[in-house]
């Protein structure tokens, strides 16, 4: 294929991708922004008054980073693992492979669909938490890498967890029993420095931590861990999971079942 006809077939998948998730933006972009509101009120409102202050910031300050990031990372996996599972139960897979269309560009295809809706979410919960405090970001291009990146690697991390995935259950088990969890602890709420020593510890082996407090960095300007080990950690996992990947797909793994 020409690169023109390479940039062609990415678009299509791409612009696919965004039309699904648009089209049902009720199911897609409103629930998250009335959770987050939901999570400014009572955790940012009601329980921040009775924390005061922490890392120097009032907490509803402290945690919008946190509630941003944790909508880009759970839109950004569910859109991708949801839409290539379907499309893999429905045959419509086969027809991409069997096309001349790289195998890399179909999962950048997906994986850019999953990046739109994560960012597009994000978005939109930045503009509820405006209603709720100010945001002086401090070091905006840390702030848009760190959350690109890091709805890039969860969107890789859909896509993986489609191809294995044997029935619409099997697709929300790692959200609800993996990724749910390790959100919840990986510093929204409150600084891992808080922690006893040995569980502070335990906590840096939780990726989702880095991004947090690298998102929180850019935003605050604080952070419990260094954005150079945020950076490093992303370009690990997205280097790892995008090579996952692309071998799963290339083999037909779970894909020709």
């Amino acid at each position: 294929m020409s690169w023109k006809e390479i940039w062609i077939a990415f678009k299509a998948v791409f612009i696919k991708e965004v039309l699904r998730f648009s089209r049902i933006w009720i199911q897609t972009i409103l629930p998250p922004a009335i959770t987050m509101s939901l999570y400014f009120i009572i955790f940012g409102n009601l329980i921040g008054r009775a924390i005061g202050k922490m890392g120097g910031f009032q907490y509803i300050d402290y945690i919008v980073p946190g509630l941003i990031m944790m909508s880009v990372i759970t839109n950004s996996y569910s859109n991708v693992v949801s839409s290539f599972f379907s499309a893999k139960m429905h045959g419509n897979v086969q027809e991409l492979l069997i096309s001349p269309t790289p195998n890399i560009i179909i999962l950048l295809g997906f994986v850019a669909g999953g990046v739109a809706r994560g960012l597009g979410v994000g978005a939109v919960v930045t503009v509820v938490a405006l209603f709720f405090t100010d945001l002086n970001i401090q070091h905006p291009i840390m702030t848009l890498l760190v959350v690109i990146l890091t709805s890039f690697l969860f969107s890789t991390a859909g896509f993986i967890n489609a191809i294995y995935a044997k029935s619409f259950d099997a697709v929300n088990i790692v959200p609800i029993f993996i990724l749910t969890p390790l959100t919840y602890l990986g510093g929204v709420f409150y600084s891992v420095n808080m922690l006893p020593p040995f569980w502070r510890d335990v906590s840096l082996f939780n990726p989702i931590l880095y991004m947090v407090n690298g998102f929180r960095y850019g935003i605050l300007g604080i952070s419990d861990i260094t954005p150079t080990a945020t950076f490093t950690l992303l370009f690990v996992f997205i280097g790892l999971l995008f090579s996952v990947a692309i071998f799963l797909l290339s083999r037909g793994i779970g894909l020709r079942d």
